[in-house]
């Protein structure tokens, strides 16, 4: 696990400026704080933060071929490296260290832009080969690892695992990207391939760019997508039994590392699962990690223990103040973009635990969006299921005007929203999939952004990001349809964006077992009935695990990481959000409406309506301003 950063002239002739690729590498420190590496020539630099996890003697970069006229830098693991390396031998490829990096430059060796295609693991490289005049650079398929990028105005081609790297040059425009900021109030988060910033890019899951000298533009291409299409799998029990067959092997491919490795353990179905298959067949006693919260509404760190007991792990608890809001502005230097997360507290929490005692952490995350887990596929499915009963030409006015109609009770569980409800009612199956899983709803939006600021939108809606997935879509299936928008979007976005910097602010690689690809690309194939069952999520996978996890572990109701945000911001953070919402810094951005903000914070702190969502967003965006005027 590593931080890299590059340049490429695209004209292919200026000396690249030592200092300036040195201040990339160093701003990223915290990603590899065991050995950091520059290298330069004409038109080139790349350079290295170093976290030694695998090939610790020999694995140092930018690594290079024999010839020294291919070098790369690379973030990530490659979980299959032994078997290509062996292959690659085969074929006549000589090897100078035993480390993955260097298997993924013999395979482009071999194979050229397809060697992604060969690649089981989390991965995020790039590839500067002489002879073809040609930068490479590929993100995994789910996109795990992270990768930003620009092509600076003078042509020069610059990219980095985070944000801050290329955020040191100054030809990189501050300018606020409108539809990014858009996209953040209504998701929390800015999803790929935009960031917030004007000319600045993500480099989205499951796709490469190939660069070449003389080049005046970059072009993303896919190579990977998640299928769903159906497979025939056999009987219930067939399909449990190769689960557990299948998640074993991937756990314990992902259990590779010459340094301490442990796990996340939280109590829920998909942490829990794979401490099991952790344990099974292991002699060693598996370290696991868990946080707990000091009011016994908010803490779940029983259910932790109790698996711990089972397996007979190594635990280390701690529990934690739940009012712990202290994070904010640190939160704000580690994403470098708006990120209205909450979870991303206690993430970060866990993972500072994890790092005193591990080096390498595996996590239960895509457990929800593989099998169904989250209660709003429920509620999207059932909204689906009324929908479907009204023809369109009727849904609008009827399901629309009693949206209008009735009163808000955003206080309430989803369930009895009827405004909210109604509203998803009136829209088709993505536009009400959206509009559930919205920050802040199109109304409040519309509300909250001043006149100039939505001039400039033109017409733009964060519905569009959902939309231009749904239309590439390889599935037409209600279900499988929403879940394929969260892997596009609230996966990479916020859930593995959430984990990498808060893992990586403490130098800690984690690994996602139920995101390798192949599984992925497997349970994708299942009938989504086995994945929502009668309103039971996760419902194969938790059938399966019936045999290695007691009962009130795997059906249970859902909690996740739960904060008091709306309770923070009546209370300690009272005069925090106040100041934030109404604060100059933010409003002589242009983007908001002040008297619509005050309304907000007025509302939320009188307890006559619930804008913690909101507000939350409001509070980071200007925490992110603040924090990006000081660098």
């Amino acid at each position: 696990m590593c931080g890299i950063v590059g340049m490429f002239d695209t004209q292919g002739a200026r000396e690249i400026d030592r200092a300036a690729l040195a201040r990339m590498n160093e701003s990223q420190f915290h990603r590899g704080p065991d050995e950091g590496e520059l290298y330069t020539e004409t038109a080139l630099g790349m350079g290295h933060r170093r976290l030694s996890v695998i090939d610790v003697a020999t694995g140092q970069q930018p690594l290079f071929n024999a010839a020294r006229d291919v070098v790369i830098v690379f973030n990530g693991e490659i979980y299959n490296y032994r078997a290509l390396m062996a292959e690659l031998k085969a074929l006549g490829h000589q090897f100078a260290t035993k480390s993955d990096t260097e298997v993924v430059l013999q395979a482009w060796l071999a194979w050229g832009a397809d060697c992604v295609h060969r690649l089981r693991g989390m991965f995020a490289f790039a590839i500067w080969d002489r002879k073809q005049q040609t930068m490479f650079l590929a993100r995994d398929h789910v996109g795990v690892k992270p990768m930003f990028y620009s092509l600076l105005p003078d042509g020069m081609f610059v990219f980095g695992s985070e944000l801050k790297s290329i955020m040191t040059f100054p030809l990189l425009s501050r300018e606020l990207n409108a539809q990014a900021v858009e996209d953040y109030f209504a998701y929390g988060y800015v999803p790929e391939p935009k960031t917030i910033f004007h000319n600045a890019y993500k480099l989205a899951p499951g796709h490469r760019i190939t660069l070449r000298v003389g080049d005046l533009c970059v072009v993303q291409q896919k190579f990977w997508d998640v299928p769903f299409r159906r497979e025939q799998h056999g009987s219930a029990a067939d399909v449990e039994r190769e689960l557990v067959e299948r998640l074993h092997e991937s756990v314990q491919a992902q259990m590779v590392a010459e340094v301490p490795l442990g796990a996340f353990l939280s109590g829920g179905v998909d942490s829990s699962a794979i401490v099991a298959m952790m344990a099974t067949n292991n002699p060693a006693p598996v370290t696991t990690c868990s946080i707990g919260f000091d009011d016994p509404e908010y803490d779940e760190s029983q259910f932790a223990r109790k698996v711990a007991e089972r397996y007979h792990t190594t635990h280390h608890a701690q529990i934690v103040d739940k009012d712990d809001y202290g994070l904010i502005d640190t939160l704000a230097g580690l994403y470098d973009e708006p990120f209205a997360d909450d979870s991303a507290i206690p993430t970060y929490r866990v993972c500072q635990l994890a790092r005193r005692h591990v080096t390498v952490a595996l996590s239960g995350d895509g457990g929800d969006e593989n099998f169904a887990g989250y209660r709003r596929y429920r509620y999207a499915m059932a909204e689906d299921s009324v929908r479907s009963r009204l023809p369109a030409g009727l849904r609008a006015p009827v399901f629309g005007t009693l949206g209008k109609l009735y009163p808000k009770a955003d206080w309430a569980p989803r369930m009895f929203r009827a405004k909210t409800t109604f509203e998803a009612l009136s829209r088709d199956l993505v536009d009400g999939y959206f509009h559930g899983v919205s920050k802040m709803p199109d109304r409040v939006r519309a509300s909250l952004f001043s006149p100039n600021f939505k001039a400039r939108l033109q017409g733009y809606s964060a519905i569009d990001v959902m939309r231009a997935h749904a239309a590439a879509s390889p599935t037409d299936d209600p279900l499988s349809m929403i879940q394929y928008l969260d892997f596009k979007t609230w996966l990479p976005g916020d859930i593995l964006t959430k984990v990498d910097r808060a893992s990586m602010a403490h130098s800690l690689e984690v690994r996602v077992p139920l995101l390798d690809h192949e599984f992925v690309e497997w349970i994708a194939g299942l009938p989504p009935e086995l994945k929502l069952h009668k309103g039971e999520g996760k419902y194969v996978f938790k059938k399966s695990m019936e045999a290695f996890l007691p009962e009130d572990i795997l059906y249970r109701s859902k909690r996740g990481f739960s904060i008091p945000v709306a309770q923070w911001l009546r209370g300690p953070l009272r005069e925090t959000v106040r100041s934030a919402a109404l604060s100059p810094l933010l409003l002589d951005t242009g983007i908001f409406n002040e008297s619509y903000l005050r309304h907000m914070v007025d509302s939320h702190e009188s307890g006559v309506h619930d804008y913690s969502a909101a507000l939350w967003s409001v509070l980071m965006f200007e925490s992110f301003l603040r924090v990006s005027a000081n660098r």
